[in-house]
């Protein structure tokens, strides 16, 4: 499991950040100051520490500093006041993979985590054994054609991008020719074996890709619930 601190010391902020990654089935971690994450870094591993520029004790700037002294190459963001384009400068400077100006949006903060993660370590398809959904051969479901080794789907002239986790779970639920996919199932095939299913999460991340690629998310015919197990698509006759 991707594991996630978060260095903040306004709660508000702190508590967004860890619901929000959380949802996406991130590991995340907290602390409200820069000593504390210097500590936390210290005794645990991370793949990725978002920092704010100003807090108690140590600002981030300090604690990027140790992590870079010791050689480490976890990735960092850095979460700096909207504006404040001098604390970009130096957090770059000292190392830092990129950065999330306050106050921030929930798509380009998730957006900005997967792509330095995506830059940082190796996509879970390259690693051993891994099932690489790209390699699967293109189909449609219903108006939606779908290109794997493109990570991209087509209606029309709208050509929509498709994340590896996306372009899997339509590939499970084409490949299931009208069948349930259970939640459990999803789960582990999308974000990886051992994991403890969360439906709070597959439900956000099935809501968010039927907002990309229904014509009408209200009443989906891709990606349909089937309550209290998961999703199927069914193929049906347009009206």
């Amino acid at each position: 499991m991707t594991r996630i601190l978060i260095a903040e010391d306004d709660r508000h902020t702190r508590a967004a950040l860890e619901e929000l990654l959380g949802a996406e089935g991130y590991d995340v971690a907290t602390v409200g100051d820069g000593l504390s994450a210097s500590k936390m870094i210290e005794s645990k591993k991370f793949d990725l520490v978002c920092l704010d520029v100003m807090m108690p004790m140590k600002s981030g700037f300090d604690v990027c500093r140790l992590l870079r002294a010791e050689d480490h190459r976890t990735p960092v963001i850095f979460i700096t006041a909207k504006g404040d384009e001098i604390d970009k400068v130096v957090g770059l400077e000292l190392g830092a993979d990129d950065y999330i100006s306050k106050p921030f949006g929930s798509h380009e903060v998730i957006a900005r985590v997967k792509a330095v993660l995506r830059r940082c370590q190796p996509a879970p398809s390259q690693t051993p054994n891994a099932k690489d959904p790209t390699t699967h051969v293109a189909f449609n479901m219903d108006d939606l054609q779908i290109t794997p080794s493109k990570l991209r789907a087509t209606r029309g002239e709208t050509t929509i991008e498709l994340t590896a986790r996306e372009l899997q779970i339509l590939i499970l639920l084409h490949d299931a020719d009208g069948d349930v996919v259970h939640r459990q199932t999803l789960f582990q095939e999308c974000w990886g074996p051992g994991r403890v299913p969360n439906s709070r999460t597959i439900d956000q991340t099935v809501s968010q890709l039927r907002k990309r690629i229904e014509r009408d998310p209200k009443h989906p015919r891709i990606i349909q619930t089937v309550y209290g197990l998961g999703y199927r698509y069914e193929c049906k006759p347009h009206p």
